[in-house]
């Protein structure tokens, strides 16, 4: 079973926190993997937020490969940022060759295009720089997005982060939103793709569980957007379809929740929205989830959100505090970073319900 958190805070914080937050559910995971995105990032990227930043890890050739690449289609790096490593014997990790955390400027054609036009060529630069590196698994990348930054390894989630110095609280590696997990995809073949969490255009999403309707999902949403590539995880799917719905349809936040778990025909007849209710499940019928999870997602203007399945099969729960919000897999994780908290008001979402923390830490809680 996975473990998943992420931490949501008023001031800028550091990698050690979501450790702290996922270590002590160690029994909950396998030491497989560590993976995590932070976002609103401060520190060394201070000064380039409005910037791209290339999360990417490969080989030697990988990073010509890539760098070739960047410079043939005009992006101008900026700034690089480069992990100082401990690579000390003995570490259970699975480490590459290159860590590259680039900023780049956009091409000089492309400099006053619209919003949607540059979100457009950073997907496009993404999946192309992806379709480069696969051959020969020459390298991995992660994400190419403003102000996100986004680190996945194979290994055990202690020995990575002493291998990437995240205990050392320095401050140049800082952000006031991480989502994280303590596990590879270890259901099926290890793909460094398949590690949570998943990044798409801004969004972010993990999951604790399984989605029985995998394929149905992913035969439709092959259909849906050049981006809704790979599918090596079920999870990846509960990404997808965040994104379909709040991206492309550009729908409200609480209709995510009624595509992927709709509410029962006797139960939505009886609302005074059962013909939108009735044409979602219609129309969207192939992207409704089953099984036992819980999603964590974080969106591209920095609100966070978590709901469970339809059956409540995995655990969740949201506590925080004045100065930050943390959503977990179990309670022991926010003891670990909130042991001050108010745990009385601490929240063990339902299955029909979606639980939003807004940027001024207001926690809103919508049901269906």
């Amino acid at each position: 079973m996975c473990r998943i958190g992420s931490i949501k805070s008023r001031t800028p914080i550091h990698p050690s926190m979501a450790l702290r937050l996922m270590l002590p559910q160690q029994e909950g995971h396998d030491n497989s993997g560590f993976a995590m995105v932070m976002q609103d990032l401060t520190g060394v990227f201070a000064p380039y937020k409005d910037k791209p930043l290339l999360s990417l890890v490969c080989t030697d050739k990988g990073k010509q490969i890539a760098s070739d690449y960047m410079d043939r289609t005009g992006f101008v790096q900026v700034f690089q940022w480069k992990p100082d490593m401990d690579l000390r014997p003995g570490l259970m990790i699975a480490a590459m060759p290159s860590y590259v955390f680039r900023n780049y400027d956009y091409p000089e054609s492309m400099r006053k295009a619209s919003r949607e036009a540059l979100e457009e060529l950073l997907l496009d630069t993404r999946l192309a720089l992806r379709n480069l590196l696969e051959k020969d698994e020459n390298g991995f990348v992660y994400s190419f997005w403003p102000d996100v930054l986004t680190l996945k390894e194979i290994g055990d989630p202690t020995d990575i982060a002493v291998c990437f110095r995240l205990w050392d609280d320095d401050g140049s590696l800082m952000a006031k939103n991480i989502v994280s997990q303590c596990r590879q995809n270890t259901n099926y073949a290890i793909v460094r793709y398949a590690a949570h969490p998943f990044f798409l255009q801004g969004y972010t999403l993990c999951a604790n569980g399984e989605n029985t309707f995998y394929t149905r999902n992913t035969e439709f949403q092959k259909s849906l957007h050049k981006s809704y590539i790979g599918f090596e995880s079920d999870s990846q799917n509960f990404l997808y379809t965040l994104h379909y719905v709040l991206h492309e349809l550009k729908w409200p936040i609480k209709y995510y929740k009624h595509v992927i778990t709709p509410l029962p025909f006797v139960e939505a007849e009886k609302r005074a929205d059962k013909r939108e209710l009735s044409l979602i499940r219609e129309s969207l019928a192939h992207l409704e989830i089953n099984g036992p999870n819980t999603i964590i997602g974080l969106l591209p203007e920095g609100q966070m959100i978590t709901c469970c399945d339809s059956k409540k099969l995995r655990p969740a729960v949201v506590g925080g505090d004045d100065e930050m919000v943390a959503v977990t897999s179990e309670v022991c994780g926010l003891n670990s970073i909130l042991p001050n908290r108010d745990a009385s008001r601490d929240i063990y979402p339902h299955e029909r319900e979606m639980v939003v923390i807004d940027n001024d830490l207001a926690v809103r809680r919508w049901n269906q």
